[in-house]
């Protein structure tokens, strides 16, 4: 699966890549500075934006979002239709593509994709864990009508299922590599994307190179070549010394000044984002609602959002962000008061409530990580809270909190980018997504009330019907409050002046087809 690079300029661009800035990126390759090491290559198997990024460029799904929207259009398949039950939806696939690896993309591909992930007695399950597969939870079967059409069967009507198969989790993969790679496939990808895998050196970079006989028309790329920059402002040095052409997630204190600078172009696009802590409901001092009520009142979020992060975000509200606006509620932020917090702390019966309060350096939409946990750390400390922070690189920090926060910490802090106001609560709030069933409720809350409402949503056809249900699991989500409710976030890059056709999206993903330098 790992190919010689095509060219010196694509060469050149691994070397260069594999060391610290230190001349121009070569003509026609796009050296972007992503923010963390990615876990996997394998869509299937991570949660991450930030692989999700470098994934959408190397594979394809049935359906994809439409250019700047969260609107669903065509991709490998052509057309669909759904039946009048909302329970049948059948799809006619695009004919003559072909993977990376050369084999097929059929309806067969697409049934061994969704198999692997949803039935547990397929022959490459444990190629797995595939942590999103809940997207999938309402598939009860993946038929095969002829080589070029695919029927799933529902078990009921499932509102978000054409928007769940847009996000990565629904991208193809090549059923030959997974047989021949195995539980290596993710270091092996292949898909049938704009670029094709080239090479993953290990903490450096992972390359891809120009798809000759992509479906869509090649890009007009040589190459991209992905290096994880975990460091803000190493990743702002490396900016203005040339050593990339792309940075995702540009730190505040830096933004005006490359808004300033016509060597560079800023990229600002709003998108459903949430950035809030996980508090442990189920023991310690966030077991009683009150202390978890004081914490929201304790922290200065709109501090946060305008000093901390500079105007480049919004103060959250709930879990349903303010980019699904169809959702009508009237939830207003938790306001700052300390003092309240201090009276609801005196209430439960707590005095001093000591916290252990998880914090990573640095990861997928997280926005300023350490100083957020920092200033985040001084407020509570000032109602009344003691709080100890524990740091963890992103990838050890992810798997610590998605394991469950229970007898390691009270609070982690957490970023969530999702296609459907469905997707965030459903798989982190609902009392079954406990880390046991393979869900991200990390801090084992349960309300049987928002568990109704959430299967009622989801399974609704009547957009109004789901937009009050909605509000209604932000009313609910917000007295609650399993959550410290911190921001939503205004995702921004930075392109050096020499890229063309580059644009961010409300997925929060990187679509490179179309950018040229």
């Amino acid at each position: 699966m790992k190919r010689l690079f095509q060219g010196a300029a694509v060469a050149a661009a691994i070397a260069l890549a594999s060391f610290s800035a230190q001349a121009q990126t070569p003509p026609n390759v796009l050296i972007v500075g992503q923010i963390a090491e990615p876990k996997s290559l394998d869509p299937h198997a991570v949660t991450a934006t930030n692989d999700f990024r470098i994934l959408v460029n190397l594979y394809d799904g049935l359906v994809r979002y439409k250019d700047g929207t969260l609107e669903v259009e065509p991709s490998l398949a052509e057309t669909w239709t759904i039946s009048d039950d909302g329970k049948t939806y059948t799809f006619k696939l695009r004919e003559g593509v072909k993977f990376h690896d050369g084999s097929d993309f059929n309806a067969e591909a697409v049934k061994f994709n969704f198999d692997r992930m949803l039935k547990e007695d397929h022959p490459f399950h444990d190629t797995g864990p595939f942590p999103l597969a809940f997207n999938f939870s309402a598939v009860e079967a993946v038929n095969v009508i002829d080589e070029n059409t695919v029927e799933f069967k529902l078990k009921e009507p499932f509102a978000p299922f054409l928007s769940n198969l847009a996000y990565p989790t629904g991208l193809i993969i090549s059923p030959a590599a997974v047989e021949e790679y195995g539980k290596d496939f993710g270091r092996h990808p292949s898909g049938t994307g704009a670029f094709k895998f080239t090479e993953w050196q290990s903490n450096q970079l992972v390359a891809a190179e120009r798809n000759e006989n992509y479906w869509d028309g090649a890009p007009s790329l040589e190459a991209v070549v992905f290096r994880p920059i975990t460091d803000s402002n190493t990743r702002v040095a490396e900016m203005l010394a040339g050593g990339i052409d792309i940075m995702v997630e540009v730190p505040p204190d830096n933004l005006a000044s490359f808004k300033s600078d016509s060597n560079f172009k800023v990229a600002e696009q709003a998108g459903p984002h949430v950035w809030f802590g996980i508090l442990n409901t189920k023991e310690g001092p966030f077991a009683d609602k009150r202390v978890r009520q004081a914490a929201n009142f304790a922290v200065n979020k709109e501090t946060l959002v305008n000093d901390v992060l500079q105007g480049t975000a919004t103060v959250a509200a709930g879990p349903i962000p303010p980019a699904f606006n169809w959702v009508n509620s009237s939830v207003e932020p938790y306001p700052y008061d300390p003092e309240r917090a201090k009276q609801l702390l005196a209430e439960a019966g707590v005095e001093d409530p000591k916290l252990t309060f998880y914090v990573t350096e640095g990861g997928s939409g997280m926005l300023n990580p350490v100083t957020m946990g920092a200033a985040i750390q001084a407020d509570l400390e000032a109602a009344g809270f003691a709080v100890t922070i524990e740091s963890y690189e992103w990838n050890t920090f992810l798997g610590r909190v998605n394991e469950g926060l229970e007898s390691k910490a009270d609070m982690a802090e957490m970023a969530w980018m999702t296609n459907d106001p469905d997707t965030l609560p459903y798989l982190t709030l609902r009392t079954e997504a406990l880390p046991a069933n393979g869900g991200f409720n990390s801090g084992y809350y349960s309300n049987p009330e928002l568990d109704q409402l959430l299967e009622r949503a989801r399974r609704s056809t009547d957009q109004s019907e789901r937009a009050e249900l909605y509000a209604q699991v932000q009313e609910i989500v917000h007295d609650d409050a399993p959550w410290l409710f911190v921001a939503n976030w205004k995702q921004n890059a930075v392109t050096t002046a020499a890229v063309e056709g580059f644009e961010l999206e409300p997925s929060f993903l990187l679509n490179l087809k179309d950018v040229s330098k």
